[in-house]
């Protein structure tokens, strides 16, 4: 199942540096670059801390493409 990243559409948004948002909800800088250009998934655990911290459902935040 294929999932787009709204991540950097939100960050930017939000005024949200990648650095800045990386510290807050505990990942590397190169670990969330990676989600944001839609190179990996994160775990549900990850995925649900990214949700809380930005006060989103994760449905906001990744997007199932309609087929």
């Amino acid at each position: 199942m294929e999932f787009t990243c709204e991540l950097k559409v939100i960050l930017a948004e939000k005024e949200i540096k990648h650095e800045d948002f990386a510290k807050i909800v505990g990942f590397s800088p190169a670990g969330l670059s990676s989600l944001v250009n839609n190179k990996s998934l994160p775990s549900f655990k990850s995925a649900y801390r990214i949700s809380e911290a930005l006060e989103m459902d994760i449905k906001e935040i990744w997007i199932r493409p309609k087929e």
